[in-house]
């Protein structure tokens, strides 16, 4: 057995560790979800946390960890005979990314239920989890069957099976820890809102600090029992204070004043629903206990704000989380100014500082370098967009892009095998049942009708007497079913100087970011390459992430000329790398261009035969027709039929225009394989 980590040892990430701590002393206030880049010790000091809880009494043999004082009813071990119990430490259950829905809720012996009738069930990861810690490690890329499933047990405090009229329930209350990386896409809102408190994290700056960093690493590496030994000392005065502040808890008094606080917080920040008041409310009251206070002030509150609503006040994946700090203060001032709880002196000693804010410093907060800062001015165009670019001359500025809209649905035609999504038809095990096949491997989902015709032939060789059907394992089927998948929608985007007129680029963008958003609800992978001047760039390999997606598109320059067969050459390269990395992900290749193809020899003709490419593989294909003014050459519309695809014009691609457009797309994708 390894030696974790310990806690006390991690090297700052205030945030971090105090939102850990709030929840070992208050469970009830929901979780913790960290966000952050990779290598800033998520992980490790969320796996630190489990040797600083509490041990539990769980009831005797009891596989779903009953509380002796108050065993659930309808447990499947029940019943409980009263007095026999045991302590054991609480545990952390890491759901992996990969896990099956049997994993996670536990599964039924359907055999046996058929045949016998007997209920036989094997407890999942939620049933392993209760009462302690369910940890999920890259929790944005959970498949969404597992999420519905989490969402679920976190509102009803309890985990359902039910399979073929067999039904169990059990009881599932855990403490929801999700890290993730942020650059790998964002988390589904329902979700994301079940969460109590959010951290960002980061690398230190500092160099001191990321030298002790390094220091305590290796040093534990080199020898784990030593290392956890000299933090003995510390790790049991946080064990101690933690078992201080739960016996605190019930008896700290969350004033009039720090309620209308917390309501007005919630009210200037626009936060949906109630949910994150309630949150608020028990963050403040675990910040109290923590600090050894049987009262809450005002620095509770402003701290609660801090870490229950960032998550909560987004209102698209585009929008950086994170509160205004100065608005913040503004309206604990309003709505302060009772007297009241204002005089005690937190205690500052321990992890977090006893309930103060962070301090700045180099851990900083939620605010980061952002890639649209980078570019700098270089010109402005005139009016019509034609110099200097269109002439083949410099880089202009970035545009803003306009406002984005619901976009028609884009999908590519047949039946895949991709990854769990909303977008294009494809084999699933989720959805409506279309059919049956021999299980391969374990039965995850029957398929009763076929089961049963499978059996019923061997009923009087089997000696059938009774009214029971004779079930053996070959008679079972499993259901096949059809569902959506999510696909690899990769944006070619024309960025020369035909594009370049602010109103036009800026209606581009707007259309491009309304595409990343559909993009985003559907649970797509996104990449976007980019030509312009002489070559093209991937300026995004393709990600999870729609938020990196917006941020590229926003400091996109233009100019120069228009290297359309560049462009194409490379989304090809694109395509083939990413087929070998995930064969069933079916690509959607989306051209936003004027069709216009400019520099070098022959540029029209080869920016043909770089289409043709794709249509000798069937991708599917859609180029956005950005050809504005009152005389249209058509280019894009010929690109398209290169392609094997169609030709949309941006007025088309919103959803309340044109109703055939998914039919269009798919029948001339048909057409073209």
């Amino acid at each position: 057995m390894t030696t974790p980590f310990p806690f006390t040892a991690v090297v700052g990430q205030d945030d971090l560790r105090l939102a850990l701590l709030l929840n070992a002393v208050s469970p009830a206030v929901g979780g913790v979800l960290v966000r952050g880049e990779k290598g800033t010790a998520k992980s490790t000091a969320v796996r630190a946390l489990s040797a600083l809880l509490p041990e539990v009494d769980v009831v005797s043999g009891c596989r779903f960890s009953c509380d002796p004082g108050s065993p659930d009813s309808a447990c499947p071990d029940g019943p409980h005979e009263p007095g026999a119990f045991e302590s054991r430490p609480a545990r952390m259950v890491e759901l992996p990314v990969g896990a099956s829905e049997d994993r996670l809720v536990g599964s039924l012996d359907i055999e046996r239920a058929l045949a016998q009738g007997v209920k036989s069930f094997e407890p999942g990861l939620l049933a392993d989890a209760h009462r302690g810690i369910l940890y999920v490690d890259e929790v944005n890329l959970l498949h969404d069957h597992l999420v519905d499933l989490l969402l679920d047990a976190a509102a009803m405090g309890a985990s359902y099976v039910e399979r073929e009229g067999v039904s169990v329930r059990h009881a599932a209350r855990f403490l929801l820890v999700g890290t993730m990386n942020p650059e790998e896409g964002e988390l589904r809102p329902q979700l994301l809102d079940r969460f109590g408190l959010t951290v960002e994290v980061s690398a230190s700056r500092e160099p001191d600090q990321r030298v002790e960093v390094v220091r305590r690493r290796l040093a534990h590496d080199d020898d784990p029992i030593a290392f956890a030994t000299r933090w003995a000392d510390e790790e049991a005065a946080v064990r101690q204070r933690i078992v201080a502040a739960r016996e605190l808890l019930p008896s700290v008094r969350l004033g009039d004043g720090a309620l209308r606080q917390i309501a007005a917080t919630c009210a200037a920040f626009e936060v949906d629903g109630m949910r994150a008041d309630i949150v608020m409310a028990r963050t403040a009251t675990a910040l109290a206990a923590w600090a050894g206070r049987a009262d809450v002030l005002a620095e509770d509150v402003r701290q609660a704000a801090l870490l229950a609503l960032p998550h909560r006040r987004r209102r698209s994946p585009f929008d950086a989380p994170g509160l205004d700090e100065d608005k913040l203060d503004e309206t604990l001032e309003e709505f302060g100014g009772q007297g009241e709880d204002q005089d005690d002196d937190p205690d500052p000693d321990g992890p977090g500082g006893g309930g103060q804010p962070p301090q700045g410093g180099p851990e900083g907060g939620p605010e980061g370098d952002s890639p649209a800062g980078d570019v700098p001015a270089q010109g402005e165009p005139s009016d019509d967009g034609q110099a200097p670019a269109a002439r083949g001359g410099g880089e202009q500025s970035p545009v803003r892009a306009g406002e984005p809209f619901r976009a028609k649905v884009l999908s590519v035609p047949g039946l895949g095998e991709g990854a769990a999504g909303r977008r294009s038809r494809a084999r699933t095990e989720h959805g409506r049942t279309t059919g049956s096949r021999r299980p391969q491997g374990a039965l995850t989902k029957l398929h009763l009708a076929a089961t049963v015709q499978a059996a019923a032939p061997h009923q009087r060789a089997r000696g059938r007497s009774g009214r029971g059907l004779v079930v053996r394992r070959d008679d079972l089927r499993q259901a096949t079913r059809e569902g959506r998948e999510g696909n690899l929608v990769l944006f070619v985007v024309d960025a020369s100087g035909s594009m370049a007129a602010r109103q036009r680029m800026s209606a581009v963008k707007g259309a491009v970011l309304s595409l990343l958003l559909d993009a985003y609800q559907r649970r797509d992978k996104v990449g976007l390459v980019t030509f312009r001047g002489s070559a093209a760039e991937v300026a995004l390999p393709p990600t999870s992430s729609v938020d990196a997606a917006a941020a590229r598109l926003e400091s996109l320059p233009t100019g120069g000329r228009t290297p359309l067969a560049a462009g194409l050459l490379r989304a090809h390269d694109v395509l083939r790398v990413e087929r070998l990395r995930d064969a069933a992900r079916r690509p959607l290749v989306v051209v936003v261009t004027d069709g216009r193809a400019t520099g070098g020899p022959e540029p029209v003709a080869l920016a043909g035969r770089a289409a043709r490419l794709f249509a000798a593989d069937s991708v599917a294909s859609v180029v956005v027709d950005c050809e504005a003014g009152p005389v249209r050459l058509g280019l894009a519309g010929q690109l398209a039929g290169e392609l094997g695809g169609t030709a949309v014009t941006l007025e088309e691609l919103r959803a309340d225009s044109i109703a055939g457009l998914v039919r269009d797309v798919q029948g001339t994708s048909r057409r073209a394989a």
